[in-house]
């Protein structure tokens, strides 16, 4: 059994099928066509055929992704946007997205962040984060930026505290060099960000914003809802 099936694998190979065409028609592993087959050479005009169906694979995978991704990122916006019912009457959540439609990351990495140098700012939208959205402790990154000017070494220390979230969830802090011309106010801690690399939540918090969007403001079209913020 074993001969007539590398037989028929040789020939199939030496008509130009790939492994991956030839498994589909013989019940094989793909170890064993590597032995079978290492020896049998492909004119040119096979291997570039081979190569041509390759990019082609990858490309439909790589369209098949795009696809499931949108998908995902569809269903997860109008879930959120079914939330807002929901969550409308929380406090917390409306001033929340208020903050966080305002000073809250908009860009395609689909990361949510929030930037700011007002410590009771970031206090809120640290609580908005662990009771409206559920972020865990352990997914909470803390990225602080300053002056060389204002650099201090108790400021990480001082976020923490502000943050609740232990130093060792830190990224390393961006200095910006200072210009000869700027004044030193020693009160100023630098800007903390507050990041959790999620991007289901980053999409949840835009169907949020478009559903309290269309409590405000009926006119929101259909259209609006593809932008997310």
């Amino acid at each position: 059994m074993k001969f007539k099936e590398k037989i028929k694998a040789q020939k199939l190979r030496r008509q130009g099928f790939s492994y991956r065409e030839i498994l589909k028609q013989m019940k094989v592993s793909k170890s064993s066509l590597s032995i079978w087959l290492r020896e049998i050479e492909l004119t040119e005009y096979q291997k570039k055929r081979l190569f041509k169906k390759g990019e082609q694979a990858i490309y439909d995978v790589a369209k098949r992704k795009v696809a499931a991704r949108i998908k995902k990122t569809n269903e997860i916006m109008e879930l959120g946007i079914k939330e807002v019912q929901l969550l409308k009457n929380n406090p917390l959540f409306l001033v929340g997205m208020a903050l966080y439609w305002a000073e809250g990351a908009k860009n395609s990495t689909e990361c949510a962040k929030l930037a700011n140098s007002d410590e009771k700012m970031i206090a809120l939208i640290m609580k908005w984060f662990r009771e409206i959205c559920k972020v865990p402790e352990k997914k909470f990154r803390i990225h602080i930026h300053m002056h060389s000017l204002h650099c201090r070494k108790d400021i990480i220390e001082y976020w923490s505290k502000i943050t609740g979230i232990p130093k060792n969830q830190f990224y390393k802090p961006y200095i910006k060099k200072t210009s000869l011309g700027q004044r030193k106010n020693i009160l100023y801690n630098g800007t903390c960000s507050v990041v959790v690399n999620d991007k289901d939540l980053f999409r949840k918090i835009s169907g949020w914003k478009i559903g309290v969007q269309e409590i405000f403001d009926t006119s929101c079209s259909s259209m609006d809802r593809t932008k997310g913020f």
